[in-house]
């Protein structure tokens, strides 16, 4: 199988196996016991907090471990409309496309008694600064856009956000599980204050990730139990799965340079060659995304036989979110960007990792144009279109 699907998960690298294994056996102990055993533990997971601070210029101890992206991003929002309520602030900003892991917690918060601001995004699915200056109140206790967006890959300007909120003394949380091993993060450059990260999107394993958390900012817990993680998140560390984390990131981030140069070629290949397909438009901003991101839609087909279809043809793709894979409903990113109804179904997203190959993605290639022209054949509503029946779309 030729896999495309490295957004919805990565493969645990060879690299990463062999530094987890260690801890799985001779490393195995409780890193809260007193004994040598223990203390040992401890003394390996306080080297992999400080690996994975490194990899974003952070502190150790601004590192928590969590179960993942949806933990992280859960717990930072948590924690900061907490604090805005004692300070009497209770108005959030977001974007229109965050994950779900975002979007549905702030649901929560609405009625919890927050009001919350949805940025647009636009045709190109990037946040306008100006916006989101128009959009602070006085009243505003935490701002929190996604770095990377996870279906169309496009980059904020996370920087000048940043900035923004450290002027008016607001949190900036930014959920930058896509993010992360796959572009620069600098979480003290960019005056980011929390920051949600999973290690299974570059090559960890699965169930740990972390939240980042700067000096000085409370967390409220999520959970109660022992004193793990500074009292703030109780049970047993997963050592294997912090070390395995922590080598992953180390190695993404040395490697980065490299690895994208690589396969931005192959996604711009895909671009290219897929864009001559009649009717048929890229989702987001061409080049101010991320570089294994590929997502277009074709109009008169539905994504999910598009899908089947390239899985019977040995690829592994994707129409949108793994954590929305079980619903009919369009993506509510492809409509944030100004998608209808009718072409947001007809989606498709392809992410490249290192291991895939130029033969890979001609192969790929002539594959998706083969099943775009064979799902239009047989499509009522394509033959309407052609015929003038209905008007094009796109």
């Amino acid at each position: 199988m030729i896999y495309l699907d490295n957004a919805g998960t990565t493969k645990v690298s060879k690299k990463v196996k062999k530094a987890m294994m260690p801890y799985l056996d001779k490393f195995f102990g409780n890193a809260s016991s007193l004994h040598s055993v223990g203390q040992t533990a401890r003394t390996k997971l306080d080297e992999a907090r400080a690996m994975i601070a490194k990899s974003i210029n952070a502190q150790p101890e601004e590192i928590y471990f969590t179960s993942g992206g949806t933990e992280s991003d859960n717990w930072a929002i948590e924690s900061a409309c907490w604090l805005g309520k004692i300070k009497g602030k209770n108005h959030i900003i977001t974007s229109a496309f965050e994950h779900h892991a975002v979007l549905n917690k702030l649901q929560e918060m609405e009625k919890a008694g927050f009001e919350v601001s949805y940025l647009p995004v636009y045709k190109n699915g990037i946040v306008k600064v100006s916006d989101l200056k128009k959009a602070i109140t006085d009243k505003t206790c935490l701002v929190t856009i996604m770095f990377a967006n996870n279906e169309i890959g496009t980059i904020q300007p996370i920087a000048e956000i940043g900035k923004i909120c450290r002027k008016n003394n607001i949190i900036f949380h930014t959920d930058a599980v896509q993010a992360v091993g796959h572009t620069p993060v600098d979480v003290e450059k960019m005056n980011i204050d929390m920051l949600s990260m999973s290690a299974h999107k570059f090559h960890g394993p699965k169930g740990v990730g972390a939240l980042y958390v700067k000096k000085n900012i409370p967390l409220k817990n999520l959970m109660h139990g022992g004193a793990q993680e500074k009292n703030r998140r109780p049970g047993t560390e997963n050592l294997a799965g912090c070390m395995g984390m922590a080598v992953a990131l180390a190695d993404a981030v040395k490697n980065m340079e490299r690895a994208n140069k690589k396969i931005a070629k192959m996604r711009d290949m895909l671009f290219d060659s897929l864009s001559s397909i009649p009717h048929s438009v890229i989702n987001g901003d061409r080049t101010n995304r991320l570089a294994n991101n590929f997502n277009m839609c074709f109009e008169g087909i539905e994504g999910e036989s598009l899908l089947l279809l390239l899985n019977d043809a040995g690829i592994c793709a994707s129409s949108g979110s793994a954590c929305t894979s079980g619903s009919l409903d369009p993506s509510h990113v492809l409509l944030a960007i100004g998608l209808p109804h009718e072409v947001a179904h007809g989606s498709l997203r392809l992410t490249l990792g290192e291991d895939n190959s130029v033969g890979q993605i001609k192969y790929t290639i002539k594959q998706v144009k083969k099943i775009v022209e064979y799902l239009r054949k047989i499509s009522p509503v394509w033959d309407s279109l052609e015929k003038g029946d209905k008007k094009h779309v796109i």
